[in-house]
C-alpha cells in the first residue's frame, strides 16, 4: 500500500535512505532534514513494513524534485520503486507543476519512467539553494534528470 508518510515513519525512512546512501547509491539524509519535510514522503508499506519511500519537494511554481527515491533491497525490481515514482509524478501533475527533475544515480530506471537527461546548469533554484551545501558541491557525480509535465 502507497501512502503518505506520518511522522512516525520519519525513523524507517532515515533507516532505508541512509542504508542506501551507506552504500553510495544515493545522497544521506539526517533526521531533521526528514522531519522538516514530511508533508513530501511517501512511503509503500507491505505486511505492516515500510519497503520504499519517495518525495515530492516543491522548489518554485513550476519545479520540483523528486528525491529520495529508494525501495529495500530485498523488494527492488518487483515494481515498488516504479510504483512510488508514478504516484510522485501524479501529485506533481495534480498541482499543476509543469516540470519535474532529479538528481541520481540510477540513470537507467529513471528512462524507464520518462525521465531525460540535462544539464545541472538548467536547475539554478536547486543548485542555489541546496547543492551549494552538499560536500560534493561542485563536483556532484549525480546525473540531472528532467521530466516535462
Amino acid at each position: 500500500m502507497l501512502r503518505k508518510a506520518y511522522p512516525e515513519d520519519i525513523r524507517y525512512i532515515h533507516k532505508i535512505v541512509n542504508a542506501a546512501a551507506s552504500k553510495g547509491e544515493m545522497l544521506p539524509r539526517s533526521l531533521a532534514e526528514l522531519y522538516e519535510n514530511l508533508r513530501d514522503y511517501v512511503v509503500y508499506e507491505k505486511n505492516g513494513k515500510i519497503i520504499g519511500t519517495g518525495a515530492l519537494h516543491i522548489c518554485w511554481e513550476d519545479l520540483a524534485e523528486i528525491r529520495s527515491v529508494c525501495v529495500v533491497k530485498r523488494w527492488r525490481g518487483t515494481g515498488v520503486g516504479s510504483e512510488i515514482v508514478r504516484y510522485l509524478i501524479d501529485e506533481a501533475r495534480n498541482l499543476r507543476i509543469k516540470r519535474i527533475f532529479l538528481l541520481t544515480y540510477q540513470e537507467e530506471f529513471f528512462k524507464s519512467l520518462g525521465f531525460e537527461i540535462a544539464d545541472k546548469k538548467e536547475l539554478p533554484q536547486k543548485i542555489w539553494t541546496e547543492c551549494v551545501r552538499c560536500p560534493k558541491f561542485p563536483n556532484c557525480d549525480e546525473k540531472a534528470m528532467v521530466m516535462e509535465l
